[in-house]
């Protein structure tokens, strides 16, 4: 499971997918410009979300 945990403050979130319920995969997606950005993808192909941010930062992960 991806655990994304704040650096500064040390809280920690897991996420899953509203509609199927499953866990939400870390992974990567580069941008038209150029720059490599986290995501949390469905593995069942609902969607995937920005990585979450806490204390005005990303989220860093760490896959559990």
């Amino acid at each position: 499971m991806a655990t994304y945990t704040c650096d500064q403050c040390d809280m920690s979130v897991n996420i899953t997918c509203a509609e199927c319920g499953q866990e939400l995969a870390h992974d990567t997606i580069t941008t038209g410009d150029g720059r490599e950005v986290d995501v949390s993808k469905c593995p069942d192909g609902h969607g995937m979300i920005k990585s979450p941010t806490c204390c005005a930062e990303d989220m860093a992960c760490e896959l559990a």
